[in-house]
């Protein structure tokens, strides 16, 4: 045209503005509009559009301000504008201005306020544009009508919007799809599936959003059948290519946990957006393929796609699933040299992932450079220093949450209730619930089932009952809680009364409970309720669960019966620590330490780390059998090969070994090497082992420190006159017994009880509590006869040297008999 020398019409020039604006060439539209020595509205119009477009409000309103005349278009386009890039406020005032000028408003202006009111979700005012449309005779409009009921559905008046389009007397796919994305988002996805339905009787067709809103129902729902079945329906018409409707399918199948078929999906896609890219890492990170997302987000780092804060947040979610501290620093570092490190969302996501990755400090840092802050936030470091075993922290976190006007949420309070729980402080515990309680959340599933597990670990059990029993929705949560609680206190009858209790409430028992009431079989050696319950274990279908089938193998050992444990032991399909500790300690206690220690080297072939216990059984198990040199291996190996620090309870162990073996000087000698201070355990066992091989000299040592931690320990000066009594040293027997008897110290009275027909019996020395107790003393008295028939009784020497009254002998026999019970 410039070279050829055409004057274009004006007509002709607005065509060549146009068509630079939709090639995304504005500079060459600008310098055309300039170059005019004509223009009408149309020009106008077209330019204003054009700095719209590019975001340039700046300039498309002076623009508008420039015109010398303006038409509906032009007032269209300039509160069009605003609408596109965000800022509602001047679009509504430009919507005014307009009806201040006296221009006549029409479909499309009505279109765009109404976006407008539904971005601001202000009813209010869409109730008053509603009364211009109506004013106006524009309520029987289709594209105004579906404007209107878009309008009510995003500001949460779903049911105005339903009334209004039942009275349309013309719909249109764009008004069937307003509602149905109105019905998703007023999280009414059953509405929205059966106007679906309704709208394919109708005979409308579908669209791409209608696509969208409907896969988000069936995520919704987590409808995964009839997820297929549309998405079925989509590729009939001919939408299964379509990025959009595809994104919305692989994240409904993703949401409704078929990772494998969203993964399809997004294969198939001939090209791939930043959406589907996010539905799919996201659905990795929820469907606990964390390593998955990963991998998904360095495909998309080296796409021309580039990602956002969903991306990221996605991915640092992902490494907290699989505990991936290294890969969520690197991601750390991608996001500092984006402008996303400073938007919350992405901040809360690396603060979650620092917790879980048991970084609580990183967590901090990060929390400490935040300028801005929300409940997540809060709730984030909150979590990840409770989380990490920082209670103290917590609380204090908590309490400068409240400082700072930010009120708890539900995730706030189950964090800081768990810490009181594991510090057992009920005083603040006490503090936590009257604020729950106060906000009106103290009955909400959740925080009551936190607030009773805080009471049951603080050792307030009944308390907890009783707010168990005023709770809304007794959850499977607070159950267990309770019968947890019991177990913990030692009330294992309770527990299992409890436990009964919740089967006759047709609650059903999770692989939690079940463990839980197990341990309870196993204190009490019940091993007939414990096979009921394996039983039911097997009816569900939990067997293969690692953690039930570690307390059932602890169960059936410590009920004796070791062939049925370590059936179970063989049996399981999955075996962690736990398993393997279990079956070692099962043979360490019953003495069977050939058998505890072959346990032991299979695990260490198996490459399953020991930690503190497993070493525990592992000495006991080399004590039981006077391997020596084997004991120390093993004792030596925990520091050199494991990184454990013994314990007192280690220490104890190898005063055992060693003194069994006749080495008493050199389990004296470990003692006072010991890096800690001894007990009284340690003292006391090297005492009884100087016992055993008649060590006098050692023996008043060991006395002499277990005197000194306990000077009022009877056991401790009976024990050190039994063995100058094995010495024939009677004057100093006779001297403990005058210290005993002047100290008024006693032996502490024997105590034995049996089961018999579920009725347990418990006798003590000297007690006459038992309903039979006459029976009972006759019977012992004829015992004891029998025995000085027999000359089975104590050394007479012994007893003349202790200055024994005959009420002494007496007890001495009952002692005797009640420990033969």
């Amino acid at each position: 045209m410039i070279i050829s020398g055409f004057q274009p019409t004006i007509f002709v020039t607005n065509c060549l503005i146009q068509m630079y604006i939709k090639c995304s060439n504005l500079g060459y539209a600008d310098k055309v509009f300039d170059k005019m020595p004509l223009r009408d509205t149309v020009s106008w119009n077209a330019m204003i559009f054009g700095y719209s477009m590019v975001s340039d409000m700046e300039k498309a309103k002076l623009m508008f301000d420039l015109m010398p005349e303006r038409d509906v278009i032009s007032w269209n386009s300039i509160i069009s504008g605003h609408l596109q890039n965000g800022n509602y406020q001047k679009s509504i005032r430009a919507f005014m201005e307009m009806g201040r000028d006296r221009i006549a408003f029409d479909r499309t202006t009505f279109a765009v306020v109404l976006k407008a009111c539904s971005g601001l979700e202000d009813s209010k005012l869409g109730v008053q544009v509603h009364g211009v449309v109506i004013k106006l005779g524009l309520a029987t409009d289709v594209v105004t009508g579906s404007s209107m009921v878009d309008m009510y559905s995003k500001c949460k008046r779903l049911h105005e919007s339903r009334c209004f389009f039942n009275e349309m007397p013309e719909k249109n796919w764009v008004s069937w799809s307003a509602l149905i994305a109105g019905c998703v988002q007023n999280n009414e996805f059953a509405n929205g599936l059966q106007l679906f339905k309704k709208m394919q009787k109708e005979g409308v067709g579908v669209s791409q959003s209608t696509y969208a809103s409907l896969f988000r129902s069936c995520a919704g729902l987590s409808d995964l059948k009839l997820g297929s079945q549309l998405h079925g329906h989509a590729l009939k018409t001919d939408f299964g290519c379509d990025v959009i409707v595809a994104t919305a399918t692989l994240d409904m199948y993703a949401k409704s946990n078929s990772l494998s078929d969203a993964r399809k999906v997004f294969n198939l896609l001939p090209s791939h957006n930043l959406q589907s890219y996010n539905a799919l890492i996201v659905g990795f990170a929820r469907g606990d393929q964390g390593y998955e997302a990963v991998l998904l987000f360095k495909r998309l780092l080296k796409s021309y796609l580039g990602f956002d804060e969903i991306s990221l947040s996605g991915a640092f979610s992902a490494c907290a699933v699989f505990k991936g501290h290294l890969e969520g620093m690197q991601l750390h570092g991608v996001a500092c040299k984006t402008p996303f490190c400073s938007n919350v969302c992405v901040a809360n996501a690396i603060m979650d992932m620092y917790g879980k990755c048991k970084a609580p400090r990183e967590a901090r840092r990060l929390f400490d450079e935040m300028e801005k802050r929300d409940a997540v936030s809060w709730n984030a470091i909150i979590a990840a220093h409770e989380q990490n075993g920082h209670e103290d922290e917590t609380l204090t976190l908590f309490f400068r949450m409240l400082q700072a006007r930010m009120e708890p949420d539900e995730f706030t309070y189950g964090s800081v209730l768990k810490a009181c729980a594991a510090r057992q402080d009920l005083n603040i515990g006490m503090v936590i619930h009257n604020r729950i309680i106060k906000s009106g959340m103290g009955l909400e599933c959740f925080i009551g089932s936190a607030v009773i597990d805080m009471y049951c670990k603080c050792e307030k059990v009944e308390e907890a009952e009783k707010l168990h029993e005023r709770m809304e929705e007794q959850t499977i949560v607070s159950w267990n809680a309770i019968i947890s609680g019991f177990s913990l206190r030692k009330q294992s009858e309770e527990s299992q009364k409890f436990f009964s209790k919740m089967l006759e409430e047709g609650i059903k028992p999770d692989n939690f409970t079940y463990a839980t009431v197990l341990d309870t079989c196993a204190n009490l050696a019940t091993v007939g309720l414990g096979k009921q319950i394996h039983a039911q274990i097997i009816k569900q279908e939990l067997q293969s669960d690692v953690f039930i089938t570690s307390t059932l193998v602890d169960m059936y050992s410590k009920c004796g019966n070791m062939q049925d444990s370590r059936l179970m032991f063989e049996k399981a399909p999955k075996k962690d620590f736990v398993t393997w500790n279990a079956m070692v300690c099962g043979y360490a206690q019953h003495g069977l330490g050939d058998e505890a220690l072959q346990i032991f080297e299979k695990m260490q072939l198996e490459d399953v780390r020991p930690n503190h216990a497993t070493f525990l059984a592992v000495l006991r198990a080399c004590a039981h059998i006077g391997l020596v040199e084997k004991g120390l291996q093993h004792f030596n190996s925990m520091s050199n090969n494991y990184g454990l620090d013994p314990q007192l309870e280690h220490y104890s162990c190898m005063v055992d070994i060693l003194g069994r073996a006749g080495q008493i000087s050199e389990a004296l000698k470990l003692i006072q090497d010991m890096p800690i201070e001894a007990d009284d355990v340690i003292w006391r066992t090297l005492l009884s082992m100087c016992k055993m091989h008649g060590n006098v000299e050692v023996a008043e040592k060991a006395a002499k420190f277990l005197l000194q931690l306990d000077p009022e320990d009877s056991s401790s000066h009976i024990l050190l006159s039994n063995i100058y009594a094995d010495a024939g040293m009677w004057k100093e027997v006779a001297e403990m017994r005058k210290v005993m008897r002047y100290g008024g110290l006693k032996k502490e009275p024997g105590c034995s009880w049996i089961e018999i027909k579920s009725v347990l019996h418990m006798f003590l020395v000297g007690d006459k509590a038992h309903p039979r107790c006459k029976e009972i003393y006759e019977n012992l008295d004829a015992l004891i006869y029998e025995m000085k028939r027999a000359s089975h009784i104590l050394d007479d020497e012994f007893l003349l040297s202790c200055e024994a009254t005959e009420d002494e002998h007496q007890y001495l026999f009952q002692e005797c008999a009640v420990s033969c019970f």
